[in-house]
C-alpha cells in the first residue's frame, strides 16, 4: 500500500470516490465522546470509557481519527506491548496492537480506514518504536480481513471463542 500519510499534523485526503475530502489527525479528549459514539454504534466489543482515555494518554501519536465535513466519523486505537513476536518466531519484540478500528457506514468505501491504518503503523513505528504490529478480527468479517492483507498483514492465528458471541478471531500480524 503505498498511499502517503504523515505523522504530523492534520493531513486531508480525497477519497476514492473522487470528491469526498477527509482529514486524518491524531485524536484529541474533545474527539472522545465521538469515538465512544462510533464504537458502540459499529462494534459488538465495547470498552469502558476509561480504556479510551488510557489508550490516548499513553499512546496519542498512534490514537487517529478521520473527519468529514468537521465531523469524526472514524478511528483506529493502538497501543505498543513487548513480548513475543508474530512475525519472527522465537523473539521478544516491540509491537503495535491495533486494539480497534471504527468507521461510521456512511463513510465507508471511500479508504478511511486505509489511511488512518496507515497513519497509526507507521506512528507506532516512528514514535513507540514498534517493529511489528498486530490485531484480531473476526473470523466472519471479510471486509477487514481483506482491508488488512492489503496492507500487508498475514494471518498467523486463530484464536478459539475470542470474542464474547463465541466467534473466533484470527491474530493477524504485519512487520513495520
Amino acid at each position: 500500500m503505498t498511499l502517503d500519510v504523515s505523522t504530523e499534523g492534520p493531513q486531508r485526503m480525497l477519497g476514492k470516490d473522487g470528491k469526498t475530502e477527509f482529514v486524518i489527525r491524531e485524536a484529541t479528549y474533545r474527539d472522545l465522546n465521538d469515538v465512544i459514539a462510533i464504537n458502540r454504534k459499529v462494534l459488538p466489543e465495547n470498552y469502558p470509557n476509561w480504556f479510551f482515555v488510557e489508550h490516548l494518554e499513553q499512546f496519542p501519536k498512534a490514537f487517529i481519527v478521520a473527519e468529514v465535513g468537521g465531523r469524526v466519523v472514524g478511528y483506529v486505537m493502538s497501543r505498543v506491548e513487548y513480548g513475543w513476536s508474530n512475525v519472527s518466531k522465537g523473539k521478544a519484540v516491540r509491537k503495535g496492537h491495533i486494539v480497534s478500528v471504527g468507521v461510521l457506514p456512511e463513510a465507508r468505501r471511500l479508504g478511511i480506514a486505509t489511511a488512518m491504518m496507515l497513519r497509526a503503523m507507521k506512528a507506532l513505528k516512528i514514535y513507540y518504536g514498534a517493529s511489528e504490529v498486530y490485531l484480531e478480527v473476526r473470523v466472519s468479517n471479510t471486509p477487514a480481513i481483506s482491508l488488512y492483507e492489503k496492507l500487508g498483514y498475514r494471518v498467523v492465528g486463530r484464536i478459539p471463542r475470542y470474542y464474547s458471541d463465541g466467534e473466533d478471531a484470527f491474530l493477524m500480524a504485519c512487520p513495520l
